[in-house]
């Protein structure tokens, strides 16, 4: 039966005896391992330190410093923390196998050892590092997707935002051009005609102001980091407050640290559906929830938000970018979106996210 490693590893040789010292570097060279040697505790931290190796075969008894102390000085370095420790000696007490696992070791030969055993047993801990790795990897590519997702909404939000302030000040600032050269027309003649266009003049051009105002608004960059989520979502319903003259009634009920995609994520699902309010919906009344649930697989933050305006069919409007970018954000996470409308019933819209998500 053979034993060769499926790939070679940096193998750590702690022990005070030349001769086991010696059988170990000759086994685990021969199969391929890269193998140094040292004699006692203080080398053994000073080469893992320097060049951190991807396991480390230590013996329990050494004089000075024996094992248990230098594995646990080990884990509390942070650049030897995640070195794999297994832990060779004469004892066969269980006591000395769980203090073993207790200081950070994750497995236990006792001498004297069979070759094949200790093979195996060295080939498991670096499997399960090389998955480590890997998984590490996978981690660091879904985040960087997470981040190019996140910016690629930011780009094409700020694109559709530009088309709109062009669109609604192009359309603006016709009628507003038409109403003033109507007034112009009859100003010596109809005064009081006169008087009617320039007053729907002032409308158009109040109605211009607002929406230059929360297209701008739109465009900012997110809120600083250092704010809490209730206060960022707290300016947001200041600042539509501002433009309908609607105050939305607000809850929060956070009970604990929400990482910063998760709030840069809920904060533009706000921002976006507050806007789309603002201009579509029609609406008197606005709420705004957020709240923790705890389940068996994790906590979770939720956000409710439902307006009673017009609503409208889905399955005969279209998706533009703002309902798109929204479900893209929250499936960014590994979150849950809903969308509840009906023409004439209102909006609501209800997220999930789970707060493992992202960097705090």
């Amino acid at each position: 039966m053979s034993h060769e490693p499926s790939t070679t590893g940096d193998i750590l040789i702690v022990d005070d005896t030349p001769d086991n010292l010696r059988l170990l570097s000759t086994i685990l060279s021969e199969r391929g391992y890269k193998v140094r040697s040292v004699i006692n505790g203080s080398s053994a931290l000073m080469g893992a330190q320097a060049q951190p190796p991807d396991l480390i075969l230590l013996d329990v008894n050494m004089p000075r410093m024996n094992g248990y102390e230098v594995c646990r000085l080990l884990k509390d370095r942070a650049q030897t923390i995640d070195i794999p420790v297994i832990f060779i000696s004469a004892s066969h007490e269980v006591i000395d196998k769980v203090k073993a696992f207790s200081v950070g070791g994750v497995d236990y030969i006792c001498k004297p050892f069979q070759v094949a055993e200790v093979l195996v047993r060295i080939e498991t801990q670096l499997s399960i590092r090389r998955l480590q790795a890997k998984l590490q990897q996978a981690l660091a590519h879904e985040r960087s997707l997470n981040q190019q997702i996140e910016a690629m909404a930011a780009i094409e939000e700020r694109n559709r935002i530009a088309r709109e302030i062009h669109d609604s000040l192009g359309h603006a600032l016709t009628a507003l051009t038409v109403q003033l050269q109507a007034a112009s027309s009859v100003i010596q003649t109809d005064p009081a005609q006169a008087q009617v266009f320039l007053t729907q003049a002032y409308q158009l051009s109040k109605t211009a102001m607002q929406e230059v105002r929360q297209s701008v608004k739109a465009l900012r960059v997110d809120q600083p980091a250092q704010q809490s989520l209730e206060a960022t979502i707290s300016n947001l319903a200041e600042g539509f407050r501002q433009v309908t003259g609607i105050t939305p009634i607000v809850q929060i009920d956070i009970k604990k640290s929400i990482s910063l995609s998760v709030a840069k994520t809920i904060h533009r699902i706000v921002q976006e559906a507050l806007t789309n309010i603002s201009k579509y919906a029609q609406a008197t009344q606005v709420e705004i929830t957020l709240s923790t649930i705890s389940q068996a697989n994790g906590d979770y933050l939720c956000l409710t938000l439902k307006d009673n305006g017009k609503g409208f069919d889905c399955a005969q409007q279209s998706a533009g970018f703002g309902l798109q970018g929204m479900q893209e954000r929250v499936a960014a996470l590994a979150g849950e979106f809903h969308l509840t409308t009906a023409p004439g019933a209102g909006c609501q819209i209800e997220v999930r996210c789970p707060f493992a998500c992202g960097v705090l």
